[in-house]
């Protein structure tokens, strides 16, 4: 008997992305869009990613250029950055709109750093959720007779190498980051 194992992958792969995505929405010391990505710019009647309603670039290290497609929404971009409190400075130009980040203080690196570990927390709970469902469906197949004992035992050590693979990962991300932060 074989067990199948893709939903755990696709579990996992899920995870990593999320942590991903959310490692990368932390501000560091330089500048980066995807800071921007949970703003939500009120256009045309609806909430919008800024990323839809502009182009972003990055101007030098410590700034961000948003040259939004519509003049008229320059406003409400100002305004949506503001509101997020992102820690950063906006100003109109001519041009668009420019968000300054400030050198990063000891403290706040340190405040970034324990926001980026909550993080990391919450997807190894995630991967430790993963890990007990597929162990007690292993356990509920061997059960119902669907497999052997030392199948049991094979599935579970696979899937066992499956999410130390995937833990490993998952702190490598994080090791990344907090260097990233606190360089």
């Amino acid at each position: 008997m074989q067990y199948n194992f893709t939903k755990l992958k696709s579990d996992l792969s899920s995870t990593e992305a999320w942590l991903q995505k959310e490692l990368g929405s932390i501000r560091t010391n330089r500048a980066n869009p995807s800071i921007l990505d949970s703003v939500r710019v009120e256009a045309y009647g609806s909430d919008m990613p800024i990323s839809g309603v502009a182009s972003m670039t990055n101007e030098d290290p410590r700034t961000i250029r948003i040259s939004p497609w519509d003049q008229a929404l320059v406003k409400s971009i100002e305004k949506s950055i503001t509101v997020a409190n992102l820690g950063v400075s906006v100003s109109v130009d001519d041009k668009g709109i420019r968000v300054s980040f400030p050198e990063l203080t000891g403290e706040r690196r340190k405040e970034i750093v324990k926001t980026a570990k909550e993080k990391f927390e919450q997807a190894r709970i995630q991967v430790r959720k993963h890990r007990d469902e597929v162990m007690s469906d292993i356990d509920k197949k061997e059960k119902e007779g669907g497999m052997s004992e030392d199948e049991k035992f094979r599935f579970k050590a696979d899937a066992q190498k499956q999410i130390d693979e995937s833990s490993k990962k998952l702190a490598d991300a994080m090791d990344k980051k907090e260097k990233e932060i606190l360089s």
